[in-house]
């Protein structure tokens, strides 16, 4: 099974909340530059946190892959959600491929906890960075990374 772990593009540095932070113009082209990684790919389920930036940039990569896959919002993906509460959830997507749209650190932690057991060695994830991950089941360490790709 593949999950895709997407960090939301570039956002406004300032807004009342932090979860109100919309996606700046950069982080919109970085967002359809990583998007276009998931071209072809068939995606059960896009997940994201219920924060603007998450959510516009889960839109932005719906749209520019033209799927029909509506988009679950769930606040177990938000800056400080736990990775090991989030392994729980997953496993109602076992056996699909799925692509959650988070923040740091967060999304960086799950993802070193997927690949390498633990949270001690994070992935680096930058704005709009993918991460392509593969394996039988959503448990600590029990998947490969695949790839890991940065928009320039």
């Amino acid at each position: 099974m593949r999950l895709w772990l997407l960090r939301h593009g570039e956002a406004e540095p300032h807004a009342r909340t932090d979860a109100e932070r919309h996606l700046t113009k950069r982080g919109r082209k970085e967002v359809l530059q990583s998007s276009a990684q998931l071209d072809g790919r068939p995606l059960a389920a896009i997940l994201a946190s219920p924060y603007i930036r998450a959510q516009q940039t889960a839109e932005l990569v719906r749209e520019a892959l033209g799927v029909r896959v509506s988009i679950t919002t769930v606040p177990w993906l938000t800056p400080d959600s736990s990775p090991a509460e989030a392994l729980r959830h997953l496993d109602e997507y076992a056996e699909r491929e799925v692509l959650l749209v988070s923040h740091q650190p967060f999304i960086g932690d799950l993802g070193g906890l997927l690949v390498h057991g633990h949270r001690q060695q994070p992935l680096p994830m930058s704005t709009a960075s993918l991460a392509e991950l593969d394996g039988d089941i959503f448990a600590a360490g029990s998947m490969d990374l695949l790839a890991l790709v940065h928009p320039h």
